[in-house]
């Protein structure tokens, strides 16, 4: 069925001679039903027509600009149509049967956007374009980027709408006219679905935009930036201050009267149709999380880089993203950690917990047993790590690896030298001490990428080990966040108490191993 009524009738009328397309005409007036928009095009110019002519005596309308003109309802199936500039020709509709008009004109609304834009051809354009970026999906989220101009002219013509209700003491808000948007979904969504064999689902990862322009009508709205400039400020990454937003934003702000002096109601027909100038795929990022061995005290987390020049040949964060970004085929990442050894520190245990942001990946599925073979290809091309419980994880559960870095414990071994002789019985008092409290300044060695600030931690237990009159082990459960070599040696003095202190004689770290990281994240795997 038809979806205009009689009331409708003087609208249609009105944009159909002023040059609008027979969908935006649907939006204007208040059709919220799909399935007209979704006819071919053609087809739906035809329908629009027929229930034009049924009316078989002459209309006249009155449009503002331009003046007082005439629809005549003809008898003729061959005379056609001509929508001209501006509405200045007339509307010829056939009263003997279909009516043979054929769309030359581009909509003076939507540009073109409701016409070819709509159509299953453009839609296999775009479709081929997918298939070929080599993404794996299983469903799509469809992202359109329209000029803004298209809002200055769907506002004059919904003045002009509304001018020609209020004849009939009928009201048109703004918000009773369909998104232009919204009826470009109800027709693209089924036909994507359709094309690729997969839903349309706005919570997919994989995102499909097109950035149509329209360079013709590009000046359309710098009048806005004249009458409203507070309206368009200059924006970083923002080749122009009119935005889709800004413009918006003016239009609420502008009077009417003001409007119409500035821009014609109805808009001018466009001589071409919107052009695209850029069809793209996108995946959302994976992340990838797992737990790291280190056992090289010349390996540094991140790549070591001093004003330019690479330090050392390789870090714990290219040893294992490598591998992932090959394999999903990612355009790059970021590596983050539960903390960060120094490059001369072992980290031993259970590891410490890492994650992976992987961007644009093309391959996003995996099996259990295709990442336990990836895990087990990482831990062969090195001897200077090993990757446990390497698994695909959600960006909210990374929440709980960052959770960790300051509530949690960490536990150390740490190899001293003192420079008096000592005795095992001169550091046996270091078992009785429990929860310790040290005042810790910034450390020098940190302080060109960290702020001064002084940092109460504790130190929960020591359990020193004996090794010779001028050596022993000394096993520290502390909270994350203490720095383990200035609590041996003092810093000069700025970590207070120290071993040196404690002891009553200076001290200094020669070897340090982190032995666990108390972070129970990510779930641990089965071998």
């Amino acid at each position: 069925m038809f979806p205009l009524t009689e009331e409708n009738k003087g609208v249609a009328l009105l944009l159909l001679r002023t040059g609008t397309c027979p969908r935006c005409i649907f939006r204007f007036c208040g059709v919220d039903c799909h399935a007209p928009y979704k006819l071919p095009y053609k087809e739906l110019l035809s329908d629009l027509q027929k229930f034009l002519e049924a009316d078989k005596e002459t209309l006249i309308l009155e449009v503002p600009n331009p003046p007082l003109k005439k629809i005549r309802l003809q008898e003729s199936e061959d005379e056609v149509g001509n929508l001209g500039q501006n509405g200045e020709s007339e509307i010829t509709v056939s009263g003997g049967g279909d009516v043979a008009s054929e769309n030359s004109t581009v909509c003076n609304v939507c540009l073109g956007i409701l016409q070819e834009f709509c159509e299953k051809d453009f839609i296999k354009k775009v479709c081929q374009k997918v298939e070929a970026s080599g993404f794996e999906f299983t469903s799509l989220v469809f992202s359109v980027s329209f000029p803004p101009q298209l809002s200055v002219r769907e506002h004059a013509a919904w003045l002009l709408v509304r001018q020609e209700m209020g004849k009939q003491s009928l009201s048109l808000g703004r918000n009773d006219i369909i998104q232009l948007k919204e009826a470009f979904k109800w027709i693209t969504h089924p036909l994507f679905s359709e094309e690729l064999g997969v839903p349309v689902d706005g919570k997919s990862f994989f995102e499909v935009s097109v950035v149509f322009a329209h360079p013709e009508t590009v000046e359309d709205c710098h009048f806005l930036g004249e009458v409203c400039p507070d309206c368009f400020k200059p924006a970083k990454n923002k080749q122009s201050v009119f935005t889709r937003m800004a413009v918006l934003k003016a239009l609420n702000k502008i009077k009417e009267e003001d409007f119409r002096k500035q821009f014609p109601c109805p808009p001018l027909s466009p001589k071409a149709a919107c052009t695209v100038l850029e069809i793209e795929c996108a995946h959302g990022a994976v992340f990838v999380a797992g737990r790291y061995n280190k056992y090289s005290r010349t390996l540094p987390q991140t790549p070591w880089i001093i004003d330019g020049e690479r330090k050392l040949e390789s870090s714990v964060e290219e040893l294992i993203s490598d591998h992932l970004l090959t394999v999903f085929k990612a355009e790059s990442f970021n590596f983050s950690s539960s903390g960060r050894e120094d490059v001369d520190v072992r980290t031993l245990g259970n590891g410490r917990p890492f994650t992976i942001e992987l961007v644009n990946p093309h391959r996003v599925r995996f099996t259990a047993q295709e990442m336990k073979e990836l895990q087990q290809k990482i831990n062969s091309s090195s001897d200077k790590i090993q990757v446990r419980d390497l698994q695909v994880v959600t960006r909210e559960a990374i929440g709980h690896m960052k959770e960790g870095e300051e509530e949690k414990t960490k536990t150390y071994s740490a190899l001293i030298w003192t420079n008096k002789a000592i005795q095992k019985e001169d550091i046996e008092f270091l078992n009785d001490i429990k929860d310790l409290k040290i005042d810790q300044k910034t450390p020098l060695r940190v302080l060109h990428r960290r702020p001064l600030a002084v940092r109460t931690r504790l130190v929960h237990t020591m359990e020193p080990r004996y090794v010779d009159e001028h050596h022993f082990r000394l096993r520290l459960k502390t909270q994350a966040g203490t720095y383990i070599k200035e609590f041996v040696h003092g810093d000069f003095g700025r970590t207070k108490p120290n071993i040196g202190s404690l002891m009553n004689l200076t001290a200094d770290i020669l070897e340090l191993d982190v032995e666990s990281v108390d972070v129970d994240w990510p779930p641990a795997l089965d071998d």
